[in-house]
């Protein structure tokens, strides 16, 4: 199984190192042919600008927008959902706010429960975080901060506000790796 890792800019490789030592074998993604034979995508943290500019850059946007269309499991992280919102590629139905708990000086880390994860709560990185705004009826609000929704889910498609892969908590990576392997799973031969 390979899972691609948008690579246009923040902390890429984190996400990679995390889902290497789950097992999976990881794609550094930067054009539309990385994203060709993947079982699913991380789209990092990072600045939600110049991913924007990367992606339009290299004409990723559509191609982007076809692999969730399809059904291919994909985990945002921090500038990730600000990237999958209605404003960006219009993956998920949501609609970002950008800086909602302020700027660098505001970032926080807090643990959050996660509807639907096993275990203790996720210790969760807050750095210049978003949260969502606005929400569609097929979004499900897994988790909120302060009132509001910091991580939500809308079929195949898991986004969060913060950064697991600095706390070190594989749960969200294993999510896309079981999502992945059902998907797998139910293709033809």
């Amino acid at each position: 199984m390979i899972i691609g890792v948008l690579a246009l800019q923040g902390d890429f490789e984190a996400h990679a190192r995390v889902l290497e030592r789950l097992g999976a074998s990881t794609r550094i993604v930067r054009t539309p042919a990385d994203l060709h034979g993947i079982h699913g995508l991380v789209i990092p943290g990072g600045e939600s600008t110049t991913m924007t500019l990367g992606i339009e850059r290299e004409g990723l946007a559509e191609p982007l927008r076809e692999l969730a269309a399809e059904g291919t499991p994909v985990l945002g992280t921090c500038a990730g959902l600000i990237m999958l919102d209605r404003d960006h590629l219009g993956v998920l139905d949501v609609t970002a706010r950008r800086n909602a708990f302020g700027r660098q000086i505001a970032s926080f880390e807090a643990d959050v429960n996660l509807v639907g994860m096993n275990g203790s709560p996720l210790r969760a990185v807050f750095i210049r975080a978003p949260w969502v705004e606005e929400r569609g009826e097929e979004v499900e609000v897994l988790a909120e901060v302060e009132g509001r929704p910091v991580a939500v889910r809308q079929g195949n498609v898991l986004a969060v506000a913060f950064h697991p892969e600095i706390a070190g908590d594989g749960r969200l990576h294993s999510w896309l790796l079981e999502r992945a392997a059902e998907r797998q799973a139910k293709e033809p031969a």
